[in-house]
């Protein structure tokens, strides 16, 4: 390994010259920082300025640089030097675009720009250049599993990008929802009748295609590895077990429609004259283009269509209380069933609110005009006795109760995805399995039946999921991405869809595996920290084994050795560090992210006596949110006190508590920790990570006590890539605390 040799670069573009005293930033990169070389530049991210760089790199072999100038995260393709470790000082969004112009700000904006260069040259000598996981994982095949729509569209998407596939379906043939279905609502103009479902061309291709192997009446028995090298065991109905080698994963199990028999007061399990819209299905293909008849053979001459039948209700916990997005569309196609074969049919859809994403206003004015009746109304019971039955409802226009007869009643119950186990549910069971208690023996077993991927993890056999019973995966943030890496959920295991939305996400689901085994064949991360070549080591000499890390993990990425050891499975790890934050020994880092190179950072800032009335305030900043929205706000020249000093972080969840201690015992006045919004409605890249750091912040206000320090002095936000105007209000809000309640009394000490 070579030797390390510094350099620090110091632009006075784009202002910084004009603002700020370039020769005292290089004497402390040069006195300070101990850099062995410092240059200046008027314009660094131009040609001659990165050449100046490349020149040093070549030829006075420099390894270790640091780059004072704007955000690292602008000019990153100026200041790409891969062969080297960086890092960045902030001075022009971090500085001089947050401080109010004129000269009487030039002292502290100075003062400012010299702690910044002071953090960046400690930073980098903590730093080594990440080498990439020598474990490289090879293998590029895709797994999907799961034969409907999705799964095939899935599986031919990566097919035809070159990538070979191996597609389990649990039945004896492909096309899951979609084979028992006689149309499909419209996809493409002119959005006016229900059109073909075009399976039996997909299902064609899918098995003639020489790039993917097909197993029918197959389940997923264990699923080992990591992205790169998952090993995957198929189970046959046969009784034969096969074993395929795959290096990512897209689950696309689909979903089950909502038991009728819930539904008593709808009819619901009670009469053969009341079906879900599976059960209308199953009639239209028997019909064929014919008047439609019912199970006993009589053709339907009226039908009622009861929309949100046990959905979107959050009164009943037995019921869904969310919409399932395709019922409303799939109710229209359905009353064109019968107005397509007898428009003298009297077809009724019932609806409180009538939900037609995408071109369906087209298709349901299409089916006005056949005739379909749309009646703004709330059931609340069928009488299924005698021939026919009897819809009674309230009616919302009216505001009065009615009643309608129908010799069939249709009940669009909604998805319920086929996740497969629920681990909040699951880890009790292990608990007490393993403590012998045989009732959770028992429940474990027939819990693991339900299992789709049946992975071995420590952390259970089945992807997280959020809410009701959708695999997590942020369909706005994240799509696709679940939290176990390489690992993908496509269609309405992710969450209520339609046919269209599925395919659409299918395509996604599969670029997304291509991504992770892509990146797990050179060793790097998948998401979002696409590229970092970084991974985690771990010190297991000072290791306690307090299985912190391996619990706190959000993306099961750490197992244990038979010594209880955590072992890294680097290609499932998204780089957050979180097991950094979470080890309370320390012994956990990154080549370049670690307890040192923020400790550095912390200790670098030079601190005033507490008798200057010049408060010092560590931001730690998450780098998806809240980062990005320090340097909108100075971009947006939001003006915010020039006593704080910002730090990117991966994630709060990677931040130690020992930053905090450490920025307190040196004097800070305060630490503001922003991260993303967790929760239900998360924001988090990295899924819990915020959540975690929340949780661990909460219990440090006894250390706080200890040192005789207000409470107040560690505050924690929730803060999105938008709020650049409020990012600067909470700073500043912040100071005005600070101000209000003192200087530490811990600057004495220093």
């Amino acid at each position: 390994m070579a030797e390390m040799k510094t350099a620090a670069y110091i632009c006075s573009g784009c202002g910084l010259g004009d603002q700020l005293d370039i020769a005292q930033l290089s004497k402390i990169a040069q006195k300070e920082g101990k850099m062995a070389l410092v240059r200046n530049h008027e314009f660094l991210c131009n040609p001659e300025g990165v050449q100046i760089i490349r020149d040093d790199i070549e030829k006075e072999a420099v390894t270790h640089i640091c780059i004072a100038a704007c955000s690292r995260r602008a000019k990153t393709e100026a200041f790409n030097f891969p062969e080297v470790a960086m890092s960045r000082a902030n001075l022009r969004e971090g500085v001089i675009w947050i401080i109010a112009q004129g000269n009487e700000h030039d002292e502290v904006r100075q003062e400012m720009a010299n702690d910044y260069v002071r953090m960046g040259c400690a930073e980098i000598k903590k730093m080594k250049l990440p080498q990439g996981n020598p474990n490289h994982a090879n293998n590029k095949r895709i797994l999907v599993v799961g034969g409907g729509v999705t799964g095939l569209t899935a599986a031919l998407a990566a097919a035809e990008t070159g990538y070979e596939v191996v597609l389990v379906e649990k039945n004896n043939q492909l096309g899951g929802w979609a084979a028992k279905m006689w149309k499909r609502v419209p996809f493409k103009q002119p959005y006016a009748e229900p059109q073909e479902t075009g399976l039996v061309e997909l299902v064609a291709k899918v098995s003639s295609h020489s790039r993917i192997t097909v197993y029918l009446n197959s389940t997923v028995a264990e699923t080992s590895g990591a992205p790169g090298r998952f090993n995957i065991k198929v189970a046959q109905e046969s009784g034969s077990v096969t074993t395929e080698e795959v290096g990512a994963i897209v689950q696309a199990s689909g979903f089950s429609s909502y038991d009728i028999n819930k539904l008593p007061e709808l009819g619901g399990g009670k009469s053969t004259n009341v079906v879900d819209q599976a059960g209308l299905e199953a009639l239209a293909c028997k019909a064929m283009d014919t008047p439609l008849k019912r199970a006993d053979g009589k053709e339907i001459k009226s039908v009622v269509f009861i929309q949100c039948a046990g959905q979107r209700n959050e009164a009943n916990p037995d019921h869904l209380p969310y919409c399932s997005g395709h019922c409303c569309a799939t109710s229209v196609k359905q009353a064109m069933y019968f107005k397509n074969a007898n428009p003298d049919v009297n077809t009724v859809v019932l609806y409180t609110d009538l939900r037609m994403p995408g071109m369906g206003e087209d298709f349901y004015r299409s089916a006005q005009d056949k005739g379909v009746i749309f009646t703004k109304g709330k059931a609340s019971r069928v009488d299924t006795a005698g021939d026919a039955c009897k819809v009674v409802f309230r009616d919302l226009i009216l505001d009065e109760d009615a009643v309608i007869d129908a010799e069939l009643v249709v009940l669009a119950t909604g998805q319920v995805p086929n996740a497969g186990v629920d681990l909040e549910a699951w880890n009790p069971l292990v608990t007490a399995a393993e403590s012998g208690s045989e009732e959770g023996k028992q429940k474990k077993v027939e819990m693991q039946k339900i299992s789709v991927l049946n992975l071995n993890y420590r952390q259970g056999p089945d992807v997280p999921q959020l809410k009701h019973g959708f695999n997590d995966s942020h369909f706005i943030c994240f799509p696709y991405e679940t939290r176990r890496t390489g690992i993908y959920a496509a269609g309405s295991v992710r969450r209520p869809m339609d046919m269209l939305q599925a395919t659409e996400d299918a395509t996604g689901a599969a670029l997304k595996a291509i991504q992770a085994v892509e990146n797990a064949s050179i060793g790097r991360a998948a998401h979002p920290r696409s590229g970092d070549l970084s991974f985690p080591s771990v010190r297991l000499e000072g290791c306690t084994q307090c299985k912190r890390c391996t619990v706190e993990c959000p993306f099961g990425a750490i197992d244990e050795d038979e010594k209880r050891f955590p072992v890294f499975n680097e290609s499932r790890c998204r780089r957050c560090g979180t097991c950094m934050g979470a080890c309370p020994v320390r012994v956990i880092s990154f080549e370049n992210y670690s307890v040192d190179t923020v400790g550095n950072q912390i200790k670098a800032v030079d601190m005033p006596d507490e008798f200057s009335e010049r408060p010092r305030i560590l931001i730690l900043a998450c780098e998806n949110d809240a980062y990005p929205a320090l340097d909108m706000a100075g971009l947006q020249h939001h003006v915010y006190s020039a006593f704080v000093r910002a730090i990117p972080v991966r994630c709060l969840g990677s931040v130690n508590t020992i930053w905090i201690t450490d920025a307190l015992n040196s004097g800070f006045d305060g630490v503001m920790m922003m991260g993303c919004k967790h929760g239900e409605n998360y924001q988090c890249h990295f899924v819990k990570g915020s959540e975690l750091a929340n949780y661990r912040m909460s219990k440090i206000d006894d250390t706080l006590k200890q040192l005789g320090l207000e409470t107040e002095r560690v505050a924690t936000y929730e803060v999105a890539i938008t709020d650049n105007a409020r990012v600067a209000k909470l700073i500043n809000e912040y100071a005005a605390k600070i101000n209000e309640i003192g200087m530490s009394p811990m600057k004495g000490f220093n």
